[in-house]
C-alpha cells in the first residue's frame, strides 16, 4: 500500500517505460517488445492541439501536446510576465504590519499581490517549532492531478482527493526524492527554469499526481523562543490578527478559523488554483523554509474582467451552477481552476508574478485573484486580516454571497456598525494621517450607504404596507431564510416563512400572502446610527461620494418600487421609527439555525461561530 501511494505521489515523475512493463516480461527481448507496445499506446493517446477561437466567440482550449512535440522555446512567455512590487522595509518601518500594509496599499493593490522582504530573520527553524510546540504533528495531504482540465462535465478535475498522513520529515523525504529523480538534485533549481517545466508538465495531460498539505491547523512561528527576532515581532501570525483595531477584532475573538494561521506544506509542482480569499479579505503569506514558490496575481480592479474571461472563454454553460459572473465566482471558489497566464495575457487580463523565497512575505489584496505552485519541498503559512479599506469590498462580497445563497462566514453588517459607532466616539479627539484618513473614509462611506439603504427600504415598506408593525429587535445578527444574508440593522418577520427575511427582497416577487401580519424588527439603536451616518455625510465631499456609491449598489431593489409608490423620498426623512413597539419577536433560535443549515459544514471547517453576536461585546473590545 505504501509503495502504491508513493508511486501516485511522485511529482511529475516521468516513469520509465521499463517500470510500466508487466512482470511477466522476464527476458530482454520480451522487455523490448513491451516497451514498443507501451510507446505505441502512448502515441495513440496523443491529442491534437486545439486552436484558440477568435475574440468574438468560442471557448479557449487548454494546449495539449505529447512530450516529444514540446519545445522549451514555447514557454518563453513566462519571461514576459511583469513582476509585482517588492518592498524592503527598514526595521523601523517593519514595526507594525497593519500600518505598513496600509502605507504600501495605494501602490501595491494595483498589482493584486506584492512581496515584502523581511529585515528580521528567524532563529527558530519551522521543523523544530512544529516538533516542540505541536506534539505529534501530522497532516493529511490532498492529491492534485498534474494536468490542465478540458473544462466540461466529462472532465471535471478535483484537487481534494484524500492523500496520506505524514510527519513533516516523512513528507520532506518523499518530496525531495521526487525532485531528485527528475533533476538529480532536490534544491537550488533556477526559478525561471522550474516555471517553464511546470507549464510544460501541465500541457502533457498525463495522469501524474502530486500531493499538497493545505489548510493545516497550526503555525510554525515560535512562541517560546525568546531569542527569535521574527517570532517576537508583530509579524508572528499568532499575533498579527489580534493587532486589528476596534470592532475588527471580532474576526479573531468571535469567529475562530477565519483568521487562524494555516500551514501549507508542498512538493515539486504542488499548486493552488485561481481564487480570491473568503469575503475578499486580505491575506499575508510567509515562506518558512524550502524551495521557492511562484505566485500569479490579477489586481482586484480587474477581477470582473478575469471572471468574464472565465465565463466566456473557459467554462461551458452546463457546468456553471448560476448564470453570469456569479456562477463563475461560485465555481472558482472550489479552487480547482488552473489557467495559464499566457492565455489570460492574450485576452487582455493583466497578470503579475512573484517568486517567493524563504524569509519573504506575500500580500494578496481584496478581490485579487491569485494562483501559483511550489518549486520543491517547502513550508509556508498564511492568515487573513482586514483593515478599514476592506469594508467596501466586504459589502460587495456579502452581496455576492446573498445572490448565490452562500452562508457568510463574517457578520459584515455588525462589524461595520460597531466600527462606525466606535469611530464616531473617537474621531473628534484623534488626528489622522493620510493613510488613516483613507481607512476612516472607507468606514464612513460604507456605513452611510448601509444606513441609507435600510432607511429607504423601511420607507418603501411603510408606503406599500400601511398596516406594517415596527418592533424593537433583539440584539445580535440574524440570518435571512431566503438568501442567507446576515442582518444586523433590521429584518422582517412574516407568517409565510419560518424565519427572518432581510429587507433586500421585493415582497411582490416572492408572494407574501399574509399581508398585514408582517412585522419589521429594527435595532433599538437605529436613530443613533442614522444620526452618526448624517454626521459622517457632513464631512467635506462625503455626501457626494455616498450618493455616487448608492447609484452603483446592485442590491437596491427598492429603486424598482419607486414608480409604484406615491410620495417623494428624502434621505433620513421621518418614518415609523418614532413608534417602535417593544414586543417579543416570534423568531426563535431554532428557526435561525434551520435557516443556516446549509452552512453547517462550512462553519465546521472554519470552527464554529455563534449565530448571534452582541454589540456590547464589540464595544468592550475597544
Amino acid at each position: 500500500m505504501y509503495e502504491k501511494n508513493a508511486h501516485m505521489a511522485e511529482a511529475g515523475d516521468r516513469l520509465s517505460c521499463q517500470k510500466r512493463v508487466p512482470e511477466k516480461y522476464k527476458r530482454k527481448k520480451d522487455v523490448l517488445n513491451a516497451v514498443q507496445k507501451v510507446t505505441k499506446t502512448r502515441s495513440a493517446r496523443r491529442v491534437k492541439k486545439p486552436s484558440l477561437h477568435g475574440p468574438s466567440h468560442g471557448k479557449v482550449s487548454q494546449e495539449r501536446k505529447a512530450a516529444g512535440q514540446i519545445s522549451m522555446d514555447e514557454f518563453n512567455w513566462t519571461d514576459t510576465i511583469k513582476e509585482c512590487p517588492v518592498y524592503r522595509p527598514s526595521k523601523e518601518e517593519f514595526e507594525d504590519p497593519l500600518v505598513y500594509v496600509q502605507k504600501i496599499a495605494p501602490e501595491a493593490s494595483k498589482y493584486g499581490i506584492c512581496k515584502i522582504v523581511s529585515p528580521l530573520g528567524s532563529s527558530a527553524p519551522a521543523g523544530v517549532v512544529l516538533m516542540k510546540e505541536q506534539t505529534r504533528f501530522k497532516f493529511t495531504t490532498k492529491l492534485q492531478p498534474l494536468r490542465l482540465a478540458e473544462w466540461n462535465n466529462s472532465d471535471k478535475i478535483t484537487f481534494f482527493t484524500r492523500g496520506r498522513n505524514y510527519t513533516i520529515r516523512d513528507f520532506e523525504i518523499m518530496a525531495n526524492k521526487a525532485t531528485a529523480r527528475r533533476y538529480c538534485i532536490s534544491g537550488c533549481l533556477p526559478p525561471a527554469y522550474v516555471e517553464k517545466e511546470f507549464w510544460k508538465e501541465m500541457t502533457f495531460a498525463k495522469t501524474g499526481m502530486v500531493e499538497y498539505g493545505i489548510n493545516i491547523d497550526g503555525s510554525a512561528f515560535s512562541s517560546t523562543f525568546t531569542d527569535d527576532p521574527l517570532g517576537c515581532s508583530k509579524w508572528n501570525f499568532k499575533i498579527l490578527p489580534r493587532l486589528q483595531r476596534s470592532a475588527l477584532r471580532l474576526l479573531v475573538n468571535e469567529i475562530p478559523g477565519v483568521t487562524d494561521p494555516m500551514l501549507y506544506i508542498g512538493m515539486l509542482f504542488s499548486m493552488f488554483a485561481w481564487h480570491v480569499e473568503d469575503h475578499y479579505l486580505y491575506s499575508i503569506n510567509y515562506h518558512h523554509c524550502g524551495a521557492a514558490k511562484t505566485w500569479y496575481g490579477v489586481p482586484g480592479h480587474e477581477a470582473l474582467q478575469f471572471e468574464n474571461f472565465i465565463r466566456h472563454r473557459v467554462y461551458n454553460e452546463e457546468i456553471l451552477s448560476e448564470n453570469g459572473v456569479n456562477g463563475v465566482f461560485n465555481i472558482l471558489q472550489e479552487r480547482t481552476t488552473m489557467v495559464s497566464p499566457k492565455i489570460l495575457l492574450q485576452y487582455g487580463v493583466p497578470v503579475y508574478k512573484a517568486v517567493q523565497m524563504p524569509g519573504e512575505f506575500v500580500i494578496t489584496f481584496p478581490r485579487a485573484y491569485h494562483s501559483g505552485f511550489s518549486h520543491g519541498f517547502n513550508c509556508g503559512e498564511a492568515v487573513n486580516f482586514a483593515i478599514g479599506e476592506w469594508f467596501p469590498f466586504g459589502a460587495a462580497a456579502s452581496e455576492r454571497y446573498a445572490l448565490l445563497g452562500k452562508v457568510p462566514i463574517i457578520p459584515y453588517e455588525e462589524l461595520l456598525c460597531a466600527e462606525a459607532m466606535l469611530l464616531s466616539k473617537s474621531s473628534a479627539h484623534r488626528p489622522y494621517c493620510t493613510a488613516d484618513l483613507i481607512d476612516v473614509r472607507c468606514v464612513m462611506t460604507s456605513f452611510s450607504c448601509l444606513l441609507r439603504s435600510y432607511h429607504r427600504a423601511r420607507w418603501c415598506l411603510e408606503k406599500s404596507k400601511t398596516s406594517l408593525r415596527m418592533c424593537s429587535k433583539p440584539q445580535g445578527s440574524f440570518t435571512c431564510i431566503l438568501c442567507k444574508r446576515i442582518c444586523y440593522v433590521a429584518y422582517l418577520e412574516c407568517k409565510c416563512y419560518a424565519g427572518p427575511i432581510c429587507l433586500f427582497h421585493d415582497f411582490e416577487t416572492f408572494n407574501c400572502l399574509c399581508g398585514s401580519s408582517c412585522s419589521l424588527f429594527v435595532t433599538e439603536d437605529i436613530s443613533t446610527m442614522e444620526a452618526v451616518a448624517q454626521m459622517f455625510e457632513a464631512e467635506e465631499g462625503m455626501r457626494c461620494e455616498v450618493e455616487q456609491k448608492m447609484k452603483s449598489l446592485p442590491y437596491l431593489w427598492i429603486q424598482t418600487l419607486f414608480p409604484r409608490i406615491q410620495g417623494k423620498y428624502r434621505p433620513y426623512c421621518e418614518i415609523m421609527s418614532s413608534s417602535i413597539q417593544n414586543v417579543d419577536t416570534g423568531i426563535t433560535m431554532s428557526m435561525i439555525r434551520r435557516s443556516s443549515a446549509q452552512g453547517k459544514q462550512m462553519r465546521n471547517k472554519k470552527k464554529k461561530r455563534p449565530s448571534i453576536y452582541k454589540l456590547s461585546d464589540l464595544v468592550s473590545m475597544r
